[in-house]
């Protein structure tokens, strides 16, 4: 079987999991019931980070037809239209990127990475006491929400590369391993004054297209084992937040059961006015699982639906 490409489910969810109103205006005039929003993940949150890389295609989507829905012209964003931060906010600082993991090696020189993108707010907050002064900025940072959306490629990326994870002990080894720099990442923002975050947990990985097509081609034991991976990371996510938020002293937190919202969404379509829930609306083969949206990526042929907006899993729907 060819190797296949993915990219992280996207899907236009309202996901009701921040803290608090997080439509960020411009510094540092806005108003008190409005928080800065600083922005981490792969590609459910990249609005185009990877436009401004050294990378291939394979992790870009300045080219049609992405973005033709809601933008009129190639936005970066792995979609037609908007992401979801897109409907929180229109101003903020987005470092996300596609293709991004938690763990550093995650296709390593291809993306920024997650220990890349916390580097940027420590920059940024150099930049903000240079500007507002410490007291100002020290308030700013705390009252800000830190979203963050990462996790998938961990797991997809070794699957897709014919990687089945031999036994469960190693699967829990692997998850803490994600985990564990996932925790070190919240933990350096909570050091430099972040306090509420906001997290999407995972998709139900097993179930999309990409994993449909791979079990179409005889390896169904890749789909369980993308939904085991999903389910654990899950449980022991949780936890670790759970911990953090009795050990850090104003640590709040909310996470959206993206899982479940998807999940639901995926098996019952019309009752959300959808008429396609497991298909992608863009891409090749079977469930238009295989990431050639637009033609300019190993697979040239692609097929597009013919109405976006009924169709739940938007374009190129893995990453």
């Amino acid at each position: 079987m060819a190797s296949l490409s993915f990219h992280t489910i996207h899907v236009l969810v309202f996901c009701a999991y921040l803290l608090i109103s997080t439509s960020s205006q411009s510094l540092p005039h806005q108003p008190k019931k409005h928080a800065t929003l600083f922005i981490f993940g792969d590609s459910l949150y990249d609005a185009g980070n990877n436009n401004y890389i050294n990378t291939t295609t394979d992790y870009q989507a300045n080219f049609w037809p992405y973005g033709e829905t809601f933008f009129g012209y190639p936005a970066g964003r792995f979609l037609d239209g908007r992401l979801i931060p897109d409907f929180i906010a229109e101003y903020g600082a987005n470092f996300a990127s596609a293709g991004a993991g938690a763990l550093n090696d995650i296709h390593q020189g291809s993306v920024i990475n997650l220990n890349t993108q916390l580097s940027y707010i420590v920059k940024a907050k150099k930049q903000l006491r240079q500007k507002l002064g410490d007291e100002a900025t020290k308030k700013m940072l705390s009252e800000a929400v830190y979203l963050t959306s990462i996790g998938s490629n961990d797991y997809l990326s070794p699957l897709l590369s014919n990687s089945v994870f031999q036994s469960y002990s190693y699967k829990k080894q692997y998850i803490h391993m994600v985990i564990g720099n996932l925790t070190v990442v919240i933990k350096e923002i909570y050091k430099q004054g972040g306090r509420k975050f906001g997290f999407v947990n995972s998709a139900p990985l097993g179930c999309t297209p990409v994993m449909e097509t791979i079990k179409l081609g005889g390896n169904g034991e890749y789909m369980e084992e993308a939904t085991m991976l999903a389910r654990l990371h899950i449980r022991a996510f949780s936890k670790v937040l759970q911990k953090l938020e009795s050990k850090l002293k104003g640590f709040k937190y909310s996470i959206s059961n993206f899982y479940t919202l998807l999940e639901e969404r995926m098996d019952n379509p019309s009752k959300y006015d959808f008429k396609e829930g497991k298909t992608a609306c863009c891409g090749w083969g079977p469930y238009r699982g295989l990431l050639s949206c637009g033609g300019k990526r190993t697979i040239k042929e692609y097929e597009l639906c013919s109405n976006v907006s009924k169709c739940l899993l938007s374009f190129s729907s893995f990453y």
